[in-house]
């Protein structure tokens, strides 16, 4: 369900007469902007998630890290998220280091290797998003960046928006019109700035305690259109 909500502030609003006038092939021009917001409800989570492993050598580290990620990724296959929407996000390979004090010097020794597996999981239904992230903890996954709320297709939304600033546009040309006594004589330009998509919405985990499902709400998504334009004027 989509909710229209209007933002009445203009981002710019230009009244061009002489004494303040800024011309255009010399005619007097009215410059204003007008934005609407739509409110939806996302369709998909992402979240982002995965194993930090340490071991005396890399490649202790790293094939530490190898099991627990796969154990990971069966736990997403279980939970019911399709093969094709994971995707690894991050994998790295790094020294552990410790500092050492040296008569005059601080000496870095180091003292192990870490492996970093982070995978970024797809999530069809929102409702199912607590589900998955305490089947990952349990599956061994120590790393949780968070989740990310979106929606596939989001164009029905953007031109409800464009729609509503295109008419709070029009009704506040009219009202600018009769409060200066002048009559519009038509647009001469008119576009979309900003481009005000805002499909992902983030929302942390409120506990990570797997004896419960985690509590994750996916809120709403807000999407913003921003529409400008110069009217001609009689004065």
């Amino acid at each position: 369900m989509i909710r229209t909500l209007i933002t009445s502030t203009a981002l710019a609003a230009t009244l061009c007469l002489p004494a303040y006038a800024q011309l255009q092939d010399n005619e007097p021009t009215l410059s204003l902007s007008e934005s609407a917001t739509v409110q939806m409800a996302p369709d998909f989570a992402t979240v982002s998630s995965g194993v930090v492993s340490r071991a005396e050598t890399a490649q202790g580290a790293v094939r530490a890290n190898a099991e627990a990620m796969s154990e990971v990724f069966d736990a997403l296959r279980r939970a019911g998220v399709d093969s094709d929407d994971m995707q690894t996000a991050q994998l790295s390979v790094s020294p552990v280091y410790a500092d050492r004090r040296q008569p005059n010097q601080i000496e870095r020794t180091i003292i192990g290797y870490e492996a970093r597996n982070q995978v970024s999981a797809k999530v069809r239904d929102t409702d199912r998003v607590g589900q998955v992230i305490d089947a990952m903890v349990s599956a061994g996954a120590n790393n949780i960046n968070g989740v990310t709320f979106g929606a596939e297709d989001t164009d029905e939304a953007m031109n409800e928006a464009r729609r509503d600033a295109i008419a709070g546009l029009l009704a506040k040309a009219e009202l600018f019109a009769d409060a200066a006594g002048f009559e519009l004589c038509g647009i001469r330009n008119m576009g979309e700035s900003g481009m005000g998509r805002q499909p992902v919405y983030e929302a942390r985990m409120m506990s990570l305690d797997v004896s419960a499902s985690t509590p994750v709400a996916a809120g709403t998504l807000t999407l913003t259109a921003t529409v400008s334009a110069d009217f001609c004027i009689n004065q």
